[in-house]
């Protein structure tokens, strides 16, 4: 792609993440555009391109692919497709941008990888949070030495079942793990588990338990896990999605040998330090689309004036723990 170009995008799906989180960034981007959606669904594709101003609407994937004014893809559907999409873009020579976890399997990731590095067309994933405000200050307090040696990490989550989650005939399609890879483990653990990864370096060992103590799907709805990072140190965590409201929780506990940084990775509250100095609280806020600071880099690693780290190459050990955790590897 010629250094300084417009990136023209064309999305492919165009579901709730698309509305805000994502969606308006890639036209509030310097040196970027969207050109086309593309839905199964007409009525959905129409009405998008007219809500959002996009000139040019498809039902079929290939059609957009092939569409000239098309210079980059985004990938907004369900894991199950996002290899599919992500190796038809890249050889037909489009670089692409998908929604996490890169896809339903580990063995999909590499798949990926290989087209990525037989094309030479790079592939990005939505990893959004290390580039976000409240992350990089969390990262900051961590290498900086803020609670001296990290001595361990703890993930908690715990939520209450969603009210589609007792609608056998209509479940959603992030507790179906033909669509999903999982069930809301899959969907919600690769942010928490690629946040620990910038930050410590990639999960070398790991093992967990599953199970599904409420019966309301297929999937799992408990989990719970160990593993260790490259230079020893020890991690846990606990997901649960069929908990009673009391036990909500959203909590990553950072321990160092001099304190503590504890922080949320979906309510964003306000980020706690513990250290001799004693307990502060640190407000960091947000950019309204969360996506914008990611897909910026995005833009820009296309138009050859930066780097963007956030590919498939680092996404997929992501994939590989979950793997390893639900037994599928």
């Amino acid at each position: 792609m010629p250094k300084n170009a417009v990136i023209q995008w064309g999305f492919i799906g165009c579901g709730e993440v698309t509305e805000k989180k994502s969606g308006p960034a890639f036209s509030l981007v310097p040196g970027s555009c969207v050109k086309a959606v593309m839905s199964r669904n007409p009525e959905r594709a129409r009405s998008y391109a007219e809500r959002h101003g996009i000139p040019k609407w498809y039902t079929d994937a290939q059609v957009l692919l092939d569409d000239p004014d098309v210079n980059a893809i985004y990938i907004a559907t369900p894991p199950s497709s996002h290899a599919t999409y992500a190796i038809m873009a890249m050889k037909s020579g489009k670089p692409v941008y998908v929604e996490k976890p890169l896809a339903a399997t580990y063995e999909e990731c590499l798949r990926v990888n290989r087209v990525s590095q037989q094309t030479g067309v790079p592939c990005f994933v939505a990893y959004y949070r290390r580039y976000l405000p409240y992350f990089m200050k969390v990262k900051d307090l961590v290498t900086s030495g803020a609670i001296g040696k990290v001595v361990g990490v703890q993930i908690r989550l715990a939520a209450p079942p969603r009210d589609l989650d007792y609608n056998r005939t209509q479940l959603p399609w992030r507790v179906q793990r033909d669509i999903a890879g999982g069930g809301y483990f899959y969907d919600l653990a690769p942010h928490q588990l690629d946040l620990l990864q910038e930050i410590f370096g990639p999960i070398t060992r790991v093992s967990g338990f599953c199970s599904n103590r409420a019966g309301l799907y297929e999937s799992e709805d408990t989990v719970s896990a160990s593993f260790q990072f490259p230079d020893g140190l020890p991690g846990s965590g606990t997901w649960c999605f069929c908990a009673h409201e009391s036990a909500r929780t959203d909590r990553i506990q950072i321990i160092g040998d001099r304190g503590q940084v504890c922080f949320s990775v979906f309510t964003y509250e306000p980020i706690e330090l513990f250290t001799e100095k004693g307990h502060e609280t640190l407000t960091i806020p947000n950019p309204p689309h969360v996506q914008m600071p990611l897909i910026q880099q995005v833009v820009e690693h296309l138009q050859g004036t930066a780097i963007c780290q956030a590919d498939s190459i680092s996404a997929t050990p992501v994939n590989w723990v979950m793997d390893k955790i639900l037994g599928k590897l």
